[in-house]
């Protein structure tokens, strides 16, 4: 599985008192449900496949200590066994309290990207939302996310189909961590237009998911069972 450090290298970690995750209730189980650390991952439907979970610690700076987190990797398949979307679901591997954690994560815009940062570059915690929708076009996955393309040529699990790529990374001073990557076949996302007006709202759906997605991922990290309801496709797998 992919790891984290070298977008995850300018971590400071700032000891004080200790912090710990905002609980819930927990949630019944969904039609689909896979654990990623702390996080239960809860799919909108049962056409989802485990890919397998591996674990990552990540190096904490200043002075000795991991950050430890779990990644879960999960598939959909269209109807005929092709390859629709691919979700990586990374989070703390357990509910143990941290020392506040003081995070120094980038949230650049970039042309031809959906951006939204909406912690305002700040350094105490992380809430970036990139969404790109010809991620598999001149090499654009494999310049800005090499971890995750080295970890879908090594399993041969890129879509066939062009795909869209959304990231969203939360991190917060109690150490809750959540990072979600989805490579999403665009005919899930996109619709088919036939006049001008259609086509300045096709982008519509995918960035209505894109939001919710991230709502939801952020949201668990407050929730006592991690419950992360990841939020349907705009539109249904083709037939």
């Amino acid at each position: 599985m992919f790891s984290l450090k070298s977008r995850c290298g300018s971590l400071l970690l700032a000891a004080s008192a200790v912090a710990g995750l905002v609980g819930c209730a927990p949630i019944p189980a969904g039609p689909a449900e896979y654990s990623a650390g702390r996080t239960r991952v809860v799919l909108p439907n049962t056409a989802w496949e485990d890919l397998g979970a591996s674990n990552e610690a990540l190096p904490l700076a200043p002075g000795p200590g991991a950050f430890p987190l779990q990644t879960r990797a999960m598939a959909l398949r269209g109807a005929n066994k092709e390859l629709m979307a691919v979700l990586l679901v990374q989070t703390n591997r357990t509910d143990q309290p941290r020392n506040p954690t003081l995070w120094t994560g980038a949230c650049p815009q970039q042309q031809g990207l959906l951006v939204e940062d909406a912690t305002s570059a700040s350094p105490v915690r992380i809430d970036c939302l990139r969404f790109k929708r010809w991620a598999n076009n001149a090499g654009w996955i494999e310049k800005n996310h090499p971890e995750v393309a080295r970890w879908m040529a090594q399993r041969n699990a890129e879509p066939a189909q062009p795909y869209s790529h959304l990231n969203y990374r939360f991190a917060t001073e109690g150490g809750s961590y959540v990072e979600v990557n989805a490579m999403v076949d665009q005919r899930l996302l996109r619709p088919k237009t036939s006049n001008n007006e259609e086509f300045l709202r096709a982008g519509q759906p995918a960035q209505e998911w894109s939001k919710k997605v991230a709502d939801a991922a952020r949201l668990s990290t407050g929730m006592a069972d991690g419950f992360f309801a990841v939020p349907p496709f705009p539109l249904p797998l083709p037939q």
